[in-house]
């Protein structure tokens, strides 16, 4: 994943430069992008409410209002914000973020510290998961030497949970990566309770590059209503930077990729497209909206003609079931009750399974701690509406008749490992000897009764659910 290559179409803006260097280090990158100016927090948010900058973590809410919330927050509190850049990138169909933060993390940093000077930030907080990516920031944070703001980098638990908005920054705060729930906003309290500016890597990187050119020459590529470029990992494998507009056929073909049963848009928390509403798709939130998709997290993801859809659906719906935070009903219970019922329809259940999926995938919308079970229910959703020819096959015959080719990307452990109990962390839940009983067992008190315990190589799978179930994060695979 580390080595994803890399392409442009048109004129490259967040990856300019990689075409002579792997990485640009500090002396490289102020060669290719130069020195930022400051700028006021009005002026920044005005720079980025006329380039239409919006997250591109997967909501894409405009970065101007993210900005001036957390000005009046601020302002009414009489303290100063934290700024935070979410680098966890969990889902393991996306790989943009780290492509930055691994080639170019000094264009992240710039759009992080210039947010930080402008909203005069005590603090500037770099989240990942990933070992890489923060041995990259740690690099270019020393090269750098000195900041105006203070820059940290806080490694975080590899899980899908620690991206969330609310988990990451509880996450900094104590260590423990879970969704906070409730209505409360990051810009209101986000790090140790102060008003916190929070957006992904590249949401930050585009603003520095915005900075640099200006509105109107940032303007330039892309569309009038939606302008400049965006990252997109195409098939789990490949990180483009294009302008947006692209006609999504057109973007497929040039990586000789095709768009064969339909597209999944976004990742996996994404939609599908049918092949038709693929073939007239452009990359653009406007177009692939209309049509019933998303540009969410930015992964694009055919499917061949070869694999089955619905395998492949239940492969990725089950892998989001195991990765819920263990803390809320619609999600721990709920997802893994939609996935046992999505198998039966795989196998040929009949209408009453497909019906137990309707009502499984109504009772977790609108009720998590997150927006986690809600996105997962809507990508099971999509798929049965994309492949109901598929569907039909399955629920009323004998299948498809074609093997699942495992298209879509897992996670995938490589050697047999041993489960830690960090006894600091344990709260005797219990969840994990639930999940992998072949190795977890418990005392009277409802504690593990060993705190180290060698996991064999056939259980390593069920070794990352029970990691991925505790609710305190008090389990990790060595």
């Amino acid at each position: 994943m580390s080595g994803a290559p890399i392409a442009w179409l048109g004129r490259p803006v967040l990856f300019a430069g990689l075409e002579h260097a792997e990485q640009l280090d500090y002396r490289e990158h102020l060669v290719v992008h130069g020195r930022l100016s400051p700028m006021k927090a009005e002026d920044l948010a005005d720079l980025a409410e006329n380039v239409d900058l919006r997250g591109r973590g997967g909501a894409g809410f405009p970065f101007a209002r993210k900005l001036r919330a957390v000005v009046k927050a601020a302002a009414r509190r009489r303290t100063s914000p934290v700024v935070v850049v979410n680098g966890t990138e969990g889902e393991p169909s996306c790989l943009k973020d780290a492509a930055l933060l691994l080639r170019t993390p000094h264009l992240v940093v710039d759009g992080a510290l210039l947010a930080a000077e402008a909203l005069d930030a005590e603090q500037v907080v770099l989240g990942v998961t990933r070992a890489d990516t923060e041995q990259s920031l740690r690099r270019a944070l020393a090269e750098r030497r000195s900041t105006r703001v203070p820059v940290n980098v806080a490694r975080l638990p590899e899980r899908f949970v620690s991206g969330e908005g609310s988990s990451l920054a509880r996450g900094i705060t104590s260590g423990i990566a879970l969704p906070r729930g409730g209505k409360v906003r990051t810009s209101d309290s986000g790090v140790r309770g102060l008003p916190t500016l929070l957006s992904n890597a590249e949401t930050y990187a585009q603003l520095a590059v915005a900075a640099r050119l200006g509105a109107l020459p940032y303007r330039e590529s892309g569309t009038p209503s939606e302008p400049g470029t965006v990252l997109l990992t195409l098939a789990g494998r490949q990180v483009v930077e294009t302008p947006l507009g692209v006609p999504l056929p057109q973007l497929l073909a040039l990586f000789d990729l095709e768009i064969g049963q339909g597209v999944l848009t976004g990742g996996y928390h994404g939609k599908w497209l049918s092949p038709e509403a693929a073939g007239r798709a452009t990359v653009s939130r406007q177009s692939l909206q209309s049509l019933g998709g998303a540009l969410g997290a930015g992964a694009l993801l055919p499917l061949p003609n070869t694999t089955c859809p619905l395998g492949e659906v239940l492969r990725v719906a089950r892998w989001l079931a195991d990765e819920t935070a263990g803390q809320c009903g619609p999600c721990y219970l709920g997802l893994p009750a939609l996935v046992k019922e999505l198998e039966a329809v795989v196998k040929g259940g009949g209408r009453p399974a497909l019906e137990a999926v309707e009502s499984r995938m109504k009772a977790v919308t609108g009720r998590g701690a997150c927006s986690h079970p809600d996105a997962a229910s809507r990508f099971v959703a999509s798929a049965l509406e994309v492949f109901d020819e598929d569907l039909q096959m399955h629920t009323f015959q004998y299948g498809c008749g074609r093997p699942v080719q495992d298209v879509l990307p897992m996670p995938v452990m490589e050697s047999a490992g041993t489960i830690v109990v960090d006894w600091t962390l344990c709260e005797a839940h219990g969840l994990c000897t639930s999940v992998l009983p072949e190795v977890i067992s418990l005392e009277a008190d409802g504690f593990p009764a060993a705190g180290v315990m060698p996991v064999p190589p056939e259980l390593l799978q069920q070794a990352a659910r029970a990691v991925d179930r505790c609710p305190a994060l008090a389990l990790k695979i060595q």
